[in-house]
């Protein structure tokens, strides 16, 4: 079976990787620029995905913003959690923080009723060496897709729970692994995220959500009830809600299972349980 092969099974994809490694410089999969790397660090890159907790991340010329950044870190964890809660409504907890050319990316988790990783860069004033605390910003759409993981993942919750339900339990079966949790909070930043698959929407081109995203940053205490009246059911696009399955084979260079694949792709088409969609492969 091609490694690369992925499917989208009712709107849910699936990658089933290569011998339970993951390369450290694409860990996160945020589109944050990375450091180019020799080929022997190219080779010592490659960590055991049921090790790795996002220890090593680096990003391209980052080494003297990451010093400042860590020799003001209260200032730079004040910037963030400021910016968050003033322009999102969103309270976050800071998990890593990585220097960058410009300033310092910071990897952060919501921790109020919605559930999402995301990031925001803290310029940093290299002559001085001074926070630029009132001019964080975040790529564009990066925050709001975020956010728009986190009310789909709420407004079918029922629904990502048997998915949660299933996975684990193809997991205890013992061929493949998903990521560590501590690798998602340090260096992922991409939405709603477990260790076995992650979510991929935007408020900007789903009619459905947007007025959920609206009604949440006015109003982030709103109810589920009030979430899922302000949804628009018969607005709600499949391809608006991606879901990708990311499962690594446990026992290293053990190539991917064709039956374990198989099997979890008919599992989902003949389950009613998961959140739905429409079929498409690639």
């Amino acid at each position: 079976m091609n490694r690369k092969n992925k499917w989208i099974i009712y709107g849910i994809g699936l990658s089933l990787l290569l011998g339970g490694c993951m390369n450290m410089d694409n860990a996160n999969g945020n589109g944050v620029d990375e450091k180019m790397n020799t080929q022997d660090e190219v080779e010592d890159q490659y960590v055991s995905v049921q090790e790795y907790k996002g220890e090593g991340y680096t990003l391209k010329d980052g080494k003297e913003n990451d010093k400042i950044a860590e020799e003001h870190r209260e200032e730079v964890e004040k910037a963030v959690k400021d910016f968050f809660l003033n322009k999102y409504s969103t309270d976050i907890k800071v998990h890593n923080i990585v220097g960058n050319v410009d300033g310092a990316t910071v990897f952060v988790e919501s921790t109020g009723p919605l559930s999402f990783y995301t990031y925001a860069i803290v310029p940093i004033n290299s002559s001085d060496q001074t926070i630029q605390s009132d001019e964080v910003w975040s790529q564009e759409g990066q925050v709001e897709s975020a956010i728009t993981d986190g009310l789909y993942k709420q407004l079918y919750d029922n629904e990502f729970s048997q998915l949660d339900s299933y996975i684990e339990k193809i997991v205890t079966e013992g061929e493949v692994v998903g990521r560590t949790k501590e690798s998602l909070e340090n260096v992922a930043g991409d939405g709603y995220m477990t260790p076995y698959y992650f979510i991929s929407t935007s408020p900007i081109k789903d009619e459905a959500i947007k007025p959920v995203y609206e009604l949440y940053i006015k109003n982030p205490d709103a109810n589920i009830e009030e979430l899922q009246a302000a949804f628009k059911k018969e607005a709600f696009d499949p391809k608006n809600l991606r879901i990708s399955i990311m499962l690594f084979m446990k026992e290293e260079d053990m190539e991917p299972s064709e039956k374990v694949f198989n099997q979890i792709i008919k599992d989902i088409k003949d389950s009613n349980d998961f959140p739905r969609g429409h079929i498409v492969s690639s």
